[in-house]
């Protein structure tokens, strides 16, 4: 059987704590993610990156990158 791309779920959690951690509204980063998402999902319909990566997941790693890399431009 064969086994979906395996990502580390704790690094992604860790990521996800860190990003509402770091902000003052926990509501308001959570729809952030799910905006990005959304606005991802339409955006990689002409794009083949990583099929497997499902946008929440790329959005909360995008999002904790900005918060830890600020040369990254963000929202």
């Amino acid at each position: 059987m064969h086994k979906r791309n395996s990502l580390d779920t704790t690094q992604i959690m860790r990521r996800a704590e860190d990003l509402i951690n770091a902000a003052s509204n926990r509501y308001r980063i959570t729809v952030q993610v799910a905006n990005r998402a959304k606005r991802r999902r339409f955006e990689e319909f002409d794009s083949l990156d990583d099929p497997m990566m499902k946008p929440v997941l790329r959005a909360v790693i995008e999002m904790s990158d900005e918060l830890t890399q600020p040369e990254i431009i963000g929202e």
